[in-house]
């Protein structure tokens, strides 16, 4: 059985169509992954994001809260400060609230939900404080977790380990307003 001149060109040129064909596919399958790659990448900043802005909004309600009454339980503190951060050597930290007075320091670590995991990484802080800032060396030290929720676990193992708890609580409102209201 012999074939033909004319049928190998003709097979040729199938297989040369679908091998085109093929890498058309590649190619626009390669389009579609690079497509969902920057979707999911944009999903992902999104998500982020939406974290951000949830502890920024933890954050700032806390210490609005603070600044109104700058009290831990019964201690009281004169100033109080926010995103603090401090790199000394090897050792950096961020502060998400420090509060001071004559001879002791808060330090508040705030989160939207917190969790156990979160209470390590409070202890860590405060362990770092007095290496980062040594000029409060003989200051007393204590820790707080704030959040809008908390876990039963959470708050009795934060408790436990002699932090405070601190929770919103209600619907409080600090109101600002310009000089020249606007009246309608």
């Amino acid at each position: 059985m012999s074939i033909e001149a004319e049928e190998i060109w003709a097979i040729l040129k199938e297989v040369a169509y679908e091998q085109k064909e093929t890498e058309r596919k590649f190619q626009e399958t390669d389009r579609k992954f690079q497509e969902t790659d920057c979707k999911l990448e944009k999903l992902g900043e999104l998500l982020g994001n939406i974290g951000r802005n949830q502890s920024d909004v933890a954050e700032e309600f806390f210490f609005n809260s603070l600044a109104n009454d700058t009290h831990l339980g019964s201690i009281h503190f004169d100033d109080i400060s926010k995103n603090d951060y401090k790199l000394r050597g090897k050792i950096q930290e961020e502060y998400d609230i420090v509060m001071t007075n004559g001879d002791a320091i808060g330090i508040v670590e705030v989160k939207y939900k917190a969790h156990e995991n979160d209470l390590k990484k409070l202890e860590r802080k405060m362990r770092n404080f007095k290496k980062l800032f040594p000029i409060y060396e003989a200051y007393k030290l204590y820790g707080a977790i704030a959040s809008f929720h908390i876990n039963d676990d959470a708050k009795e193992a934060a408790l436990n380990q002699g932090f405070f708890v601190l929770q919103r609580s209600g619907n409080l409102i600090h109101t600002d307003c310009a000089e020249n209201l606007l009246v309608l």
